[in-house]
């Protein structure tokens, strides 16, 4: 019997670690990974035959390795960049996933907490269509503050002293209508800043899916995810 040494004993254990690992990265890091499995439990099949054949040849498992990279690594790669992309989605847009925890500066009337009962004096509703009355940009809303909820260092910029009552009043997150070439995709204004929509314009924004499943003829329809935040709209 060969000698092995400590770096090709590192070696072997690699190796052999190597393939179910691949075996369970292909199950955990997505649910249409059904070819990757299936390639990696044939490699893993041809693989305990080579070792049979010789388990302690450093050769053959080297020829073992590339076809298994030659086999997986395109798989594998796809399955991470879907994971990093998992990650982001659900943890850096919390509006899409609607699943998330609040969290204690969620500004811009994009809070977690459910917005219930809902105050009299909120004009407007989530999914109505509104005109800015001075820039003349249409939208959709997709939340409400009872009052102007923003960092602090944009309340002065935002508000100068003659505007300073308009920090209390109602503030409403729009998706702008992209066919208004305005520039903007989301606005953050109060509620004396806009008015209804009384046509039947159709509002065209890449996010409109995510907050909304169809428009009833005088609004938009709210998500599961987002009628569960405003029960009341």
């Amino acid at each position: 019997m060969p000698h092995i040494n400590a770096a090709a004993a590192l070696q072997i254990s690699m190796l052999l670690f190597a393939l179910p690992a691949q075996y369970f990265i292909s199950q955990w890091y997505g649910t249409d990974s059904v070819e990757c499995i299936q390639i990696t439990e044939r490699l893993i099949i041809a693989s305990w035959s080579i070792s049979t054949r010789s388990y302690l040849s450093l050769d053959v498992w080297a020829d073992g390795l590339k076809l298994w990279l030659s086999k997986t690594r395109t798989c594998l790669y796809v399955e991470l960049l879907i994971l990093h992309f998992r990650n982001w989605y659900y943890g850096g847009n919390k509006a899409k996933s609607g699943a998330n925890e609040a969290k204690p500066h969620s500004y811009f009337a994009e809070s977690a907490h459910v917005q219930s009962p809902k105050p009299e004096y909120i004009k407007f509703r989530v999914g109505q269509v509104i005109i800015h009355r001075r820039f003349g940009y249409s939208g959709v809303i997709v939340g409400w503050d009872v009052k102007a909820n923003t960092p602090e260092e944009q309340l002065q910029p935002r508000y100068p002293p003659v505007k300073q009552d308009l920090k209390d009043t109602p503030h409403y997150r729009i998706l702008i209508n992209k066919a208004n070439g305005f520039g903007k995709s989301t606005a953050y204004v109060s509620e004396e800043e806009i008015t209804v929509n009384m046509g039947l314009e159709v509002v065209y924004h890449p996010d409109m899916e995510t907050y909304f499943s169809g428009y009833d003829g005088s609004k938009y329809i709210m998500q599961p995810w987002l009628k569960k935040l405003y029960p009341h709209d």
